[in-house]
């Protein structure tokens, strides 16, 4: 069944797909120059703590991966272009109050906010995105917007690098402001309100402790290496975190107005791509937080010399997002989703067994670089276009927030795997760098795994659904 879409309404789903896309830029290149301006926060406040100075960083993505479960319901519900828009108007305003915080306990509370307005406004994005396209140029528009977010990786570290070196760290959050100022306007007038699902506001108790629970699990997973792993801060905040999540699964389970809509993942073809996107957000979180490590702890490169290694990454990511998205077939991205992982699986041990403590970038890293991105741009894209394509029109917002917060709760495993491989084996040496290489073998190869069976259902199933099809086309009066 295919819906109506009017000339009109085409032209405006390309307006939504620019906006969304810019959005989606500022919120990934605000992680990515964050990082870069670590060491300016440092000389910045010379007396503060590093342990603290690790908040700017934790607190946003501790509050943006909280809040994804319930933020894509509450568009659906609320209007999706009413939350872009005020979650946009949000995270401009409080990336002026980071530009001139005071202090580094505000700084960290403002960078909480962000992640908070980043969390609301992505799905909001996304869910826009899918319901202003026609559903035959649905998986084009995911593939663009997800490109946005590679773009951002790429022209993050160099850009922030620039600005910090110029201006300083604070040079880093005013860059944002005037793009969000273009979007927000932009929208109000240009792209048409959409009409929310006539339902009850999410369960705030749900949605409370959902955010609650997920935040625990994240943070205690983000802070595990610097509290200790068997401390009883980390198992507490991990477990406890664990518990108050199921709990509140269990009750979005039974109440009318459920903080998390589980009955999307009836779909199986939606269960899945969660299932792969927590395990393939494990690999690739691990592969862009090692990369840069190991070029400066092994390699010696400066930051910014590490930035633009990475960089060859980012664009190949970022071509076959768009690739995928615009000429395979909605069978092939299943096929991508496999190949994607298979690949990251081949580079990933490639680094494993092929990187020493002598500089190899043009024999080994480059390539790797490159494949890597194209795995990891052909798996995203092909999870977002399948997982949408199995969700109602209605719940566009919320299944797209599930997914991504799947990938961030997946992210925030792999990250803590990291920490503690590098903890054991020695912070930054070769062994300890190379181990984490194969452990994004592991788990990007687990993730190929759920890709197969994923496609091998699907084809199993295509029989049934053409010959079903032709019975009812046989039974229809002439």
């Amino acid at each position: 069944m295919t819906d109506p879409i009017s000339a009109g309404q085409a032209a405006g789903s390309r307006t939504v797909l620019l906006f969304a896309s810019a959005a989606t830029f500022v919120a990934f290149l605000d992680v990515t120059v964050v990082n870069v301006a670590f060491p300016d926060l440092r000389a910045s406040f010379p007396d503060v703590p590093v342990s603290w100075l690790t908040w700017v960083v934790t607190s946003y993505t501790v509050l943006f991966a909280a809040l994804l479960c319930s933020s894509g319901r509450l568009a659906d519900v609320m209007g999706r272009r009413k939350l872009f828009s005020s979650a946009t108007a949000a995270f401009t305003a409080v990336s002026l109050l980071c530009a001139i915080a005071p202090n580094v306990e505000l700084l960290a509370v403002f960078r909480a906010l962000q992640g908070a307005a980043a969390s609301a406004m992505i799905p909001s994005a996304l869910g826009l995105v899918l319901a202003e396209s026609p559903p035959e140029k649905r998986a084009a528009a995911v593939g663009t917007w997800g490109a946005a977010g590679a773009i951002a990786g790429l022209v993050g570290p160099v850009l922030g690098g620039g600005l910090v070196e110029a201006f300083g760290w604070r040079a880093v959050f005013l860059i944002n402001i005037p793009i969000g100022i273009v979007v927000v306007y932009g929208t109000l007038r240009t792209v048409r309100r959409d009409q929310p699902v006539k339902q009850a506001l999410p369960d705030p108790v749900g949605t409370v402790a959902i955010t609650v629970g997920v935040g625990a699990f994240v943070l205690g997973l983000s802070e595990g290496e610097r509290w200790g792993w068997g401390s009883v801060a980390t198992v507490a905040t991990v477990l406890g975190g664990a518990v108050v999540t199921a709990l509140a699964l269990l009750r979005s389970r039974r109440h009318p107005a459920p903080a998390v809509e589980l009955s999307l993942w009836r779909s199986h073809a939606f269960a899945q791509t969660n299932v792969i996107a927590a395990f393939f957000g494990a690999a690739m979180y691990a592969v862009l937080l090692s990369s840069p490590l190991f070029l400066t702890g092994i390699w010696h490169y400066s930051v910014f010399e590490a930035a633009l290694g990475v960089t060859p990454g980012a664009v190949t990511s970022a071509v076959a997002a768009i690739a995928v998205g615009r000429w395979v077939s909605p069978h092939g991205r299943l096929l991508m989703i496999v190949f994607g992982s298979l690949l990251v699986v081949a580079v990933t041990l490639w680094m494993t067994f092929g990187l020493g403590s002598e500089p190899q970038f043009l024999l080994v890293w480059l390539p790797c670089s490159l494949l890597s991105g194209l795995g990891m741009g052909a798996v995203l894209t092909g999870l977002a276009s399948i997982a949408a394509g199995s969700l109602p029109p209605a719940s566009f917002a919320a299944g797209s927030g599930l997914l991504m917060a799947a990938r961030q709760v997946g992210g925030a495993l792999g990250i803590a795997a990291v920490a503690a491989i590098l903890s054991v084996g020695g912070n930054q040496t070769l062994d300890a760098l190379l181990s984490v290489f194969g452990f994004c073998a592991i788990v990007s190869g687990v993730a190929a795994v759920f890709g197969i069976l994923l496609y091998l259902r699907v084809r199993a199933r295509r029989p049934a659904a053409a010959a079903a099809e032709k019975q009812q086309a046989d039974a229809r009066p002439s």
